[in-house]
């Protein structure tokens, strides 16, 4: 008896020792939410570029340097923002909701080193982004993009759930492989930010959100 209740204050401990360094209020169904969004936004994409004629050259240089109008460049950052806009503002909502429900706080010292570490790289690689397309390099915007964004979740996955370091391995990985496949980045793109981030916040949900529910 008395070995059991010494086992049960050990994982106590060890529980509020991981609360305490790790930010454990990240929401998985935020990461569904933001799969869906990108599919979408993937659509729109695709169908504008179509509709420019250049989605499917096969030809490097055509899609490589800046053969893409203007408008259409605009329109791509804009479906790029909105995605961003409503990801970021879901997991905002939804994060905040369950910490409420947990009792926990949703801006203390691991949040903030979680957000710092994770928005070095992923700053780091828009600014990147933004030196592409100013030398047309458009066709390697999106391996870039899940190049940075796998290490942001690298980086951060030591302040929160380690699990996420998956998933940021996987876009590393992804990303590298669509830099030999120029003029298919979108397609990469949909199953980087779309099709990983469902599967992996399908599988966290049922994982840690569904246990502590029950």
């Amino acid at each position: 008896m008395e070995n059991k209740k010494y086992l049960d204050d050990l994982s106590e401990i060890r529980n509020m020792m991981n609360r305490s360094s790790r930010f454990i209020s990240l929401s998985a169904l935020a990461g569904v939410f933001a799969g869906i969004y990108a599919i979408i936004g993937a659509i729109l994409a695709i169908s504008i570029l179509a509709g420019g004629g250049s989605i499917y050259e096969e030809n490097y240089n055509a899609v490589v340097a800046s053969n893409i109008s203007t408008e259409v460049i605009q329109q791509l950052i804009l479906i790029a923002l909105g995605v961003l806009v409503l990801a970021i503002g879901t997991a905002i909502f939804l994060t905040t909701r369950k910490a409420s429900k947990n009792d926990q706080k949703i801006w203390d010292h691991t949040s903030k080193r979680l957000l710092i570490n994770f928005f070095i790289p992923l700053f780091s690689g828009g600014l990147f982004c933004l030196v592409l397309l100013q030398y047309g390099l458009i066709g390697l915007i999106a391996p870039a993009m899940l190049i940075f964004y796998g290490l942001a979740l690298i980086h951060g996955s030591k302040y929160t759930f380690a699990d996420l370091k998956s998933l940021g391995y996987a876009n590393l990985l992804l990303g590298l492989i669509a830099t030999q496949f120029i003029g298919y980045g979108i397609y990469f793109w949909a199953i980087g930010f779309g099709l990983f981030h469902i599967i992996y916040g399908i599988w966290m949900h049922n994982k840690y959100d569904r246990k502590t529910a029950e």
